[in-house]
């Protein structure tokens, strides 16, 4: 019997052994790819993480300032035990409010999503914005002014101190004292240049008197001009009139909305529709109808300034994929608000690159065996 017979020829690409070999280094490549991975940071992570910083930093002084004066934490509608966790009813109260959105507002991380949200309207340092604020998410309100601090820009303030439940609305810790707190402590640089009752109208219609009287001497205690004329709609031209003695309202940099204030909305049914985050022209354009009160937060958009519509939390975060009501707070600088793990385009595409080529190579020697064999071979040795 010849050669042949004895021991027929195989090429290498048919070889058990150089298939367990790729197979070896495919699922050698495989593993390193799976399991190296990028950590891409946000451009504005210092700044996030700076906010977020303070924001826990001015909770902590408030919910201290709290615990001095005797007054205890409602661990079960504040489980997170901040401190800042308003009452269900109270004398201040202007409407109902959801729980769950205050809790998630009081994340530290919240400052963060502000922070983003800012960066994307290009915001710099020493830039202006307009800000309009209510009683009714101290958590949301806290994030904007830390964001602000972060990123050294100047808030312009308004507030309106009626609160639905859960806020700020404990009669003897409203907004403004929160506010007075942390600027008589250096968290921050100012506090509203004017504030108004709130509510119903702008002028607390749903509160008793003694609760509007309760706001009003707050207003007064703390020093700031009282915005309260017997029509919204002049209410609304004071605040116009209270920014533009900073500055023309078209040289505001943004306009930021925190919270559902009438007077920021206006009476339109359209102003529910205005969506929340960043708020152009032509979103205004969409929802647009006649009739209504067009709001401080409308004319300045319609005067070519962008807006933040910070308002309806869940749909806010979920872009963010931040938890909504987290137990426990979630640590700072975590998370996809913050860095993105990614796999390595760069080493993908060695590895692939390798195995291919692997592949390549022994199938091209294969073919050279294949063909000097066929050149070498007798076909008559095999009769």
């Amino acid at each position: 019997m010849n050669n042949y017979k004895k021991k027929p020829f195989i090429p290498a690409i048919q070889k058990t052994s150089t298939l367990v070999l790729l197979s070896a280094l495919a699922l050698l490549c495989f593993t390193i790819t799976v399991n190296f991975k990028i950590i891409e940071k946000s451009s504005s992570f210092d700044q996030k993480v700076v906010a977020a910083t303070l924001m826990l930093d001015a909770m902590q002084l408030l919910k201290n300032h709290r615990m001095e004066e005797g007054v205890f934490v409602d661990i079960e509608n504040d489980p997170n035990e901040t401190g800042m966790v308003g009452s269900p009813f109270s004398l201040i109260t202007t409407d109902e409010g959801d729980l769950d959105s205050k809790l998630t507002t009081l994340d530290p991380n919240f400052s963060a999503v502000v922070v983003d949200l800012m960066s994307q309207l290009n915001l710099q340092d020493s830039d202006t914005v307009a800000v309009l604020m209510t009683g009714s998410m101290p958590g949301a309100n806290l994030a904007v002014l830390s964001a602000c601090q972060a990123m050294g820009i100047t808030p312009i303030t308004i507030s309106s101190l009626g609160a639905s439940q859960w806020g700020a609305n404990q009669i003897d810790f409203t907004w403004l004292d929160m506010e007075s707190i942390l600027v008589k402590n250096g968290l921050y640089a100012s506090k509203s240049v004017a504030a108004s009752i709130g509510g119903r109208n702008d002028m607390g219609r749903l509160l008793s008197p003694s609760g509007r009287k309760i706001i009003t001497d707050n207003i007064s205690f703390h020093n700031i001009p009282l915005i309260m004329n017997n029509r919204l709609a002049e209410n609304i031209k004071m605040r116009i009139k209270y920014f533009s003695e900073f500055l023309p309202i078209s040289r505001y940099k943004a306009v930021i909305n925190v919270g559902g204030g009438v007077a920021s909305l206006g009476t339109s049914f359209n102003s529910k529709l205005i969506p929340p985050g960043i708020v152009k022209r032509s979103d205004l354009a969409n929802i647009n109808r006649p009739g209504g009160i067009e709001g401080v937060f409308s004319k300045f958009i319609s005067s070519g300034v962008p807006g933040l519509h910070i308002l309806n939390i869940r749909p806010l975060i979920e872009k963010f994929k931040i938890p909504f009501a987290p137990i426990p707070i979630p640590k700072i600088g975590t998370g996809n608000l913050y860095a993105i793990e990614r796999y390595s385009l760069v080493l993908a595409a060695f590895c692939l690159l390798v195995v291919s080529g692997s592949v390549l190579i022994v199938g091209v020697q294969s073919r050279r065996n294949i063909k000097q064999h066929l050149i070498q071979h007798e076909p008559d040795s095999l009769l």
